[in-house]
Order: structure tokens, then C-alpha cells, then sequence
């Protein structure tokens, strides 16, 4: 029996995903690194997740069962497609999603919403964030202009984590 136990915690350790532990853990920490306008203050703090990733969508359900931003509930919305009803705070498009990127330019303008993705390029083409692997370990790209577009405000301690693209 304790043979069998060994299997599966050696099985589980193989089949953890780093880097969708570590991609929601920077979701939650952009949380903190950005001034949400005035009307996204209030209500559960939505992040959307468009695409499919399970790895990723069990990490951050399990960081929203035991996390809250300040005093509000978090709460992560998967979806197919954009759905700008949901009034998300983060709106991450997954790779196969990132043909979305200028329809979510286009529909959360000035609403106060952070778009997040992971194609090569994608913070240039309008993503405030977008991950990518330099040097063989996870990153992020930042656009303080695409954020500003979308209504966010930052500091300086984002620009600390990121590449700079504009």
C-alpha cells in the first residue's frame, strides 16, 4: 500500500504544471499592481479566462477559494469567447484565443480592463501583458500605453517585473 502511495506522489509531482502555477500566481499579484477605476471597485473582482487550459483554470479556482482582493470575493469566469456583460477586471485570451486581442481593444476601451495574453508580439499589437518565455523562464511583457488605453493606472512596480514594450 505505501508502494502505491509512492506511485501516486511521484505520478502527481511529474504531472504538476509550474508554469500555470506560476501564470495565476502573477494574475493575482496584477491585482495588486494596478488602479482599477472607480466603477470596477465594487462587486466580486472577475478575472476571465478565454480558451481552455485546465491546468490553469484549477490553479486560479483554487487561489480564488482562498483569496480575496482586499474585501471582495475572487472570482474566475472560463469562457469560449469574449463576454464584456461579465465586466471582467483581467481578461487573459489564451494562445488559441489571441485572434480576439483587437475585438477586446475595441470592447473594453476605457472600461478598465486589463488584457492579458501569451502570443509573441501581442503587446505590441494592443495586450497591456503578455507572457513569454525569455532565457528559458516565464515572463511578462508590459504596455504601459495599451494599459493606459484600457484605463488602468500603475506604478513603478510593475515596470520592475516586466520588459518594457513602448
Amino acid at each position: 500500500m505505501l508502494l502505491a502511495f509512492s506511485s501516486l506522489s511521484f505520478q502527481q509531482t511529474q504531472n504538476y504544471d509550474t508554469v500555470s502555477k506560476r501564470k495565476a500566481a502573477f494574475l493575482y499579484n496584477f491585482t495588486k499592481l494596478f488602479d482599477w477605476p472607480e466603477k470596477m471597485k465594487s462587486g466580486n473582482f472577475i478575472i476571465q479566462i478565454v480558451g481552455s487550459n485546465n491546468n490553469l483554470n484549477q490553479e486560479l479556482n483554487r487561489m480564488a477559494s482562498t483569496k480575496q482582493i482586499g474585501n471582495r470575493k475572487l472570482e474566475i469566469r472560463i469562457t469560449s469567447t469574449l463576454d464584456p456583460s461579465l465586466n471582467p477586471h483581467i481578461i487573459y485570451l489564451l494562445k488559441e484565443s489571441s485572434d480576439l486581442l483587437k475585438d477586446a481593444n475595441s470592447k473594453y476601451k476605457g472600461n478598465g480592463t486589463l488584457i492579458v495574453t501569451e502570443k509573441a508580439g501581442a503587446a505590441k499589437q494592443g495586450a497591456a501583458i503578455n507572457f513569454i518565455v525569455a532565457d528559458d523562464k516565464l515572463a511578462i511583457e508590459y504596455s504601459k500605453n495599451n494599459a493606459k488605453k484600457t484605463g488602468l493606472k500603475t506604478g513603478d512596480a510593475i515596470t520592475a517585473l516586466a520588459i518594457a514594450v513602448d
